[in-house]
Parts: C-alpha cells; sequence; structure tokens
C-alpha cells in the first residue's frame, strides 16, 4: 500500500512535468475569464499575471504543448483553451461520484462549475438511511449500501470523499474496489492507496493555518516597522535566558 499520489499521470510518459500540469489549470481559469470578455489574444506577461506566475515559467510551460504564440501579437485565447482542455482531458465528460452529504457534500453538489468544466456529478452517496431520495441540487441522494453497483452503472472513475475522517479509509477501499482510480479527498484524514490510484487532498483546516502563519509574520514585520520590535526581542531574549538549562541551552519545548 502506498499512501498519497502513487500513480504518474499520463502526461508524463509525454514529457510534461508534473509541476507544469499543476500549473496547467491556472491558465486554463485565467484564458476562461478572458474568452468570456471575447478577448482574441493576450501576451505571455498579461496571462502570467492573470495567472499568478512567472512570465518566464509561462512560457516554458507551454512549450510543452508545442504553443509558441505569435511574436507581437501573443497567444491566441481560444485555441489555448482548446489545447489546455484537452491536455487535462476536459473535452470528454467524467461522471463523477461524492460521497458523503453533508453540509460540505451538499455544497459540492451545488457547485456550478463541474459541467462547465468537463465533469458531471453521476450520483450523490450518503450512508444515512434518511438522507435516501432526498434531492440535492436536484439530484436525488442514494444510500452507500449501492454504491458498488451506482460506480459501475454510471462508469464512474473519479470519486469525492467528503464524510468525516473516520469513514473516509473506507469509503475509499469502497471506492478504489468499485474501480475508482482517482480521488479528490476532503476528509481531514491521509488515505492510503494502492498503486495505480491518484488521491488529492484539500485540507481547508490546513489552508487557514498557512494563512494564519503568514498573518502573523506580517503583523510581526509591522511591529518591528514602528519600532517596537527591537526592544521586544531583547525583553523576550533576556527572559529566555533565565530559563537556558546548566549547558546555557533554552529547553526544548514540545508542541502539544
Amino acid at each position: 500500500m502506498a499512501t498519497g499520489r502513487t500513480h504518474r499521470p499520463a502526461t508524463r510518459s509525454r514529457g510534461i512535468p508534473e509541476a507544469t500540469v499543476a500549473r496547467l489549470p491556472l491558465y486554463l481559469r485565467a484564458l476562461t475569464a478572458l474568452s468570456e470578455r471575447s478577448v482574441p489574444t493576450v501576451s505571455s506577461e498579461e496571462l502570467a499575471a492573470a495567472a499568478g506566475v512567472n512570465s518566464a515559467k509561462l512560457r516554458k510551460d507551454f512549450s510543452y504543448l508545442g504553443s509558441y504564440g505569435t511574436r507581437g501579437v501573443g497567444y491566441d485565447v481560444e485555441y489555448l483553451v482548446y489545447q489546455i482542455s484537452r491536455e487535462l482531458g476536459l473535452t470528454q465528460d467524467w461522471p463523477v461520484v461524492i460521497v458523503g452529504i453533508g453540509n460540505l457534500g451538499a455544497a459540492l453538489a451545488n457547485y456550478g462549475g463541474f459541467a462547465s468544466r468537463g465533469f458531471r456529478v453521476a450520483a450523490l452517496i450518503d450512508a444515512d438511511p434518511a438522507m435516501a431520495g432526498r434531492p440535492v441540487a436536484g439530484i436525488p441522494v442514494q444510500h452507500s449500501d449501492d454504491l458498488e453497483k451506482i460506480i459501475q452503472d454510471n462508469g464512474v472513475s473519479i470519486g469525492v470523499i467528503a464524510t468525516p475522517a473516520g469513514a473516509a479509509q473506507q469509503v475509499c477501499d469502497r471506492l478504489v474496489a468499485a474501480g475508482v482510480t482517482s480521488i479528490l479527498n476532503f476528509a481531514p484524514t491521509v488515505l492510503s492507496v494502492p498503486d495505480g490510484v491518484d488521491v488529492r487532498k484539500v485540507d481547508l483546516s490546513i489552508e487557514l493555518q498557512i494563512l494564519a502563519f503568514h498573518e502573523q509574520r506580517k503583523a510581526g514585520e509591522e511591529a518591528l516597522s514602528d519600532g517596537a520590535g527591537p526592544a521586544a526581542a531583547t525583553r523576550e531574549e533576556s527572559a529566555g535566558s533565565a530559563d537556558q538549562g546548566p549547558d546555557g541551552d533554552v529547553p526544548a519545548v514540545m508542541p502539544a
């Protein structure tokens, strides 16, 4: 058993680095916005700024797609939308099942962006018998007892897990056994999957913690710029010296 992403996407065999693949959706989102505004062409600098990447990195990424743009003109927006969509496999219909129709699962079911991006919510599945038959986003919820049959009947290869952490691994195992080879995991736990199965994890609490770190750092930088930082740091160092061990080392503090 392996944990996390274990299967290498087919694009790797064609020489497209995984880091480039991860940036393609960013380019596609920016290009789609330009297309909706009927913008015909875009420069690498403009598109890079819209996608939040370096323009040199963007040009390198597009070289893997065989798209170099036209000097003095830029990139054809509609053609790039098609190229990237094709490379990501979005020119075909991907049936998706969502397992766990609580608040998060229901919100995902109501998300209107799936259909426009090549994904179709084929089924909503929940273990609560009281949820069976209840429509969410116009789709009746089905009981988890029928999970395997639902996957087989709909030809599903992508599953979304929005269950509590304690149920996620069991759901994952059943999805994989039924033929699902790609999983988007919203449950706050790490899933173990066999070779050949891709797992992408979305953990909102981790993202918020990272943002909290940056907010704390920015607050510290502001304090330093106001002149309060050095004095505070001196007081902390003085207080810390009293807690040093016999060899002059500050005892390690283990996180709770």
